[in-house]
């Protein structure tokens, strides 16, 4: 494993330092086998470990290349990982992570959020308050929470929230607060946070999207 790991930090290295860069492909096994003073077998591993995170695209019968590296293809292995992890603590623990990072990402939104933005969020509230069904909900809180990320400007965070969303434990949660009765203070604070876009005040903005992530933290804290 020590000398898989190598390996890969001696890839990793070629990319870091831009010798290898986005779509290029990689030179022969042997060849850079050779160059960097790896065996071939644990080259190999390296490489198969570097495409499982989708570092490197391996085409079958024409080579390996270095992959697109975008924030949304390297963030995909996260979310493959969460979907692994899906027991009361490890939820909770997505939870505190969002809770730290979604109402940074609303207070850079309130600084750039345009009023197109906000017609689309209040239209995202008024869709979840008329929503049939719980998988109707989740879709519209998805809908809801990504593009409050995306108006962040940030396209990383942006990613990394969406990979945190889980639609599947937002299923679990959305069928809690339904039963609970508690759509319509849900709904209430997504307006919440709408309105302090549309004022453009980001620290209003951060404490509601506070608010809204830890009142759902704490629902299911309860229930643990």
């Amino acid at each position: 494993m020590a000398v898989t790991d190598d390996a890969i930090l001696r890839v990793k290295e070629m990319i870091v330092s831009g010798e290898l860069k986005p779509g290029d492909r990689l030179p022969r096994e042997a060849d850079l086998a050779e160059r960097l003073g790896l065996s071939r077998n644990s080259l190999r591993e390296a490489v198969k470990a570097l495409s499982l995170v989708r570092v490197l695209d391996v085409r079958q019968g024409d080579g390996t290349y270095v992959s697109s590296l975008r924030a949304d293809d390297l963030l995909g292995a996260l979310s493959f990982v969460l979907d692994l992890h899906r027991g009361e603590d490890s939820v909770l623990e997505v939870l505190q992570v969002r809770r730290i990072l979604e109402p940074a990402a609303a207070a850079m939104a309130a600084q750039r959020v345009d009023q197109e933005e906000i017609a689309r969020l209040r239209a995202l509230c008024d869709a979840a308050e008329s929503a049939k069904s719980v998988e109707e909900l989740v879709e519209h809180d998805l809908d809801f929470h990504r593009a409050i990320a995306q108006c962040s400007g940030n396209a990383y965070l942006a990613q990394l929230l969406d990979t945190l969303a889980g639609p599947t434990v937002r299923v679990r949660i959305w069928r809690g607060i339904t039963q609970s009765n508690a759509v319509d203070r849900t709904v209430a604070e997504h307006r919440a946070i709408v309105d302090a876009l549309a004022a453009h005040q980001p620290e209003l903005a951060r404490s509601w999207s506070t608010v809204h992530v830890a009142g759902v933290e704490q629902w299911l804290s309860d229930l643990a």
